[in-house]
Formats: structure tokens, C-alpha cells, sequence
């Protein structure tokens, strides 16, 4: 999994309607959970061409856009000069690989990252200890399908089993829920997406 060579091909024909439209429903799901955010420093994780993200970056003191994809940060990096974004920033890095001990964040977003990583609960470690003390990991994916067979990506998440995992690596605070149902929008199945917040 990881997937990068096909991001790097579909970097610039990745904002399909459908995909604006699941990024809007996603953002405005992530908006619930946000408290008092002004002030805090948030990373977009595995942020594709941003379009979460980018929903999200005035809700923030700043955002860092983070990718495996050096093309999909070249999209964004295109979208901040071009809106004139003064609070946002990027970088190219493979927390699959490495951990990275200088970055830290009050907010981490992940929308539709976990199911293309190899080692969940590895990468969710990581990112744990970027956190900031009463920092919160946002996480939105698509809820377990049996239906769907990849050899490319995890065909969702049940969202107990999640948040053992959560648990396990230090989180608390742990709420999920399915907050969106939509046609064909998964490997070309139905589908659902949940979103499920914990707290350093």
C-alpha cells in the first residue's frame, strides 16, 4: 500500500466533482469537532491535493499540508499561491519510513489516509507523538465493506476495532460515529464513511 507512484500519475486530475464533494462532506463532519482552533497548529495528513484541507485552513492559526506525494503537494502549493493563503505551509515525507520528532501539531486530520497504509497502527503512533498534550487526531475513512478485495488498499475500518488501536497507543477522549452514506463512492461500491476523534 502507500500507493504513491499512482497519486504522483493523478496528482493533476485528482479534483473530480465526486471527490469535492466527499472532501466538502468531510470537512464540514471534522468542523463539529473543532473547539477554540484559532490558535492551533493543525497538519492536513497524507492531504492529497488538499481539498479537505483546504476547507478547513481558516479555522486555524496554521496548517501544514503533509504528503508522500511530491505531485499532490505541487497541486497545493499551486492552490495557496493562488488564493494568496498566508497560514499555510507544505512537506513531502513518508511517515511510513520515518518519524519526524521536530514536528508538532494541536490537530491532525487524516481523510481518507488509513486505508492505503500498510502499518495502521505503527503510523498512528507517530503522529500520536507529534501531537501536543490535549492534542486531537481527526480521522475520517470508510467503515469496514467485506465486499470490497484490494490488494492496493484496507477495505475500511470497524470502528471498534479502531479504537482499540487508539487506546492502545495512549489516546482517550475517543468518540466515532457514520455520519455519511453514498453510492458507488468506494472501489465502485456503496459505502459508508465514519469519523472518529480521540485526544492525546
Amino acid at each position: 500500500m502507500g500507493n504513491t507512484d499512482k497519486f504522483e500519475m493523478i496528482a493533476d486530475i485528482y479534483d473530480t466533482s465526486e471527490r469535492i464533494q466527499i472532501a466538502k462532506v468531510s470537512s464540514n463532519a471534522i468542523c463539529e469537532y473543532l473547539a477554540d482552533t484559532k490558535s492551533k497548529n493543525a497538519i492536513d495528513f497524507g492531504c492529497g491535493t488538499g481539498l479537505v484541507g483546504m476547507n478547513l485552513v481558516n479555522d486555524f492559526y496554521s496548517m501544514l499540508f503533509l504528503d508522500i506525494s511530491q505531485n499532490m503537494i505541487n497541486q497545493i502549493n499551486q492552490k495557496i499561491s493562488g488564493s494568496n493563503i498566508q497560514n499555510a505551509a507544505t512537506l513531502c515525507f513518508d511517515f511510513e519510513k520515518e518519524s519526524l520528532l521536530d514536528l508538532h501539531a494541536d490537530y491532525i486530520i487524516m481523510a481518507q489516509v488509513l486505508l492505503h497504509i500498510n502499518d495502521v497502527e505503527l503510523v498512528l503512533s507517530r503522529l500520536y507523538e507529534v501531537l501536543n498534550e490535549s492534542g486531537h487526531l481527526l480521522i475520517v475513512d470508510f467503515d469496514k465493506n467485506e465486499n470490497i478485495v484490494s490488494d492496493m488498499v484496507h477495505n475500511g475500518f470497524d470502528q471498534m476495532a479502531l479504537t482499540d488501536i487508539m487506546t492502545k497507543i495512549g489516546c482517550r477522549n475517543i468518540q466515532s460515529k457514520t455520519f455519511y452514506t453514498g453510492r458507488k463512492i468506494f472501489m465502485g461500491h456503496d459505502a459508508s464513511l465514519f469519523i472518529l476523534d480521540s485526544q492525546k
